[in-house]
């Protein structure tokens, strides 16, 4: 332990004391410069616990916190503008596609059967123009059946012949047909010479004759 001595007194032991171990950097007026974040985090402190104080007494008033009672009001205003169906429109609905369903399954039978029909039936009559035609002439003017038949030859008919009457005839121009199958030729006979009247015979002197009346 250091010693002093005072006039040529006896030494006597030195106390330490806090000055003689001083801490270190600058102390008391000469300390240095405090940093942003510690000078800043009193005020951050301040802020933080002022919006929870807020939003407490906010859920302690409302019941809710505020982004619930923002999403909660939002959930309101689309159901809201939502379009509401009611009971009997939802019941008119229903019953037009049950009727829809069945008049479906009713037509169904129905396109059918022309099909079913259509193949059922016989093929359509066919004209020949390669079976004989005989054109009679029932008038008094000469040459009058050889005029008609030129007609049909230049139609496109092969086997036409002009001739007089045999008997007795009816008094209307007429075009008879011996079978069913030559039905569709008479009528284009009769369609080429303006004769309107078409009819089956059996006493047909061809399968086709046309009888030109006056």
């Amino acid at each position: 332990m250091a010693s002093t001595r005072d006039n040529g007194t006896q030494a006597r032991p030195q106390v330490h004391d806090a000055f003689d171990n001083p801490p270190k950097g600058p102390v008391g007026v000469h300390r240095g410069p405090r940093s942003l974040s510690v000078r800043v985090l009193p005020y951050l402190l301040v802020v933080v616990l002022a919006v929870l104080c807020g939003l407490g007494l906010w859920a302690a008033v409302s019941g809710s916190l505020p982004w619930q009672q923002t999403h909660t009001d939002s959930s309101r205003v689309i159901s809201s503008h939502l379009p509401k169906r009611s009971a009997s429109s939802s019941a008119s609905e229903s019953k037009t596609s049950a009727e829809e369903s069945s008049q479906g399954q009713a037509s169904q039978p129905s396109s059918q059967s022309p099909s079913a029909s259509a193949s059922s039936s016989s093929p359509a009559p066919v004209v020949n123009r390669g079976t004989q035609v005989a054109v009679i002439n029932g008038t008094r003017i000469t040459g009058y059946a050889g005029n008609k038949r030129q007609v049909l030859v230049n139609a496109g008919y092969t086997a036409v012949t002009a001739t007089n009457p045999q008997g007795a005839l009816s008094g209307v121009s007429t075009v008879r047909y011996r079978d069913e199958g030559d039905k569709a030729t008479a009528q284009e006979v009769a369609s080429l010479l303006g004769i309107t009247q078409v009819e089956q015979s059996s006493v047909a002197s061809t399968p086709v004759e046309a009888i030109l009346m006056q």
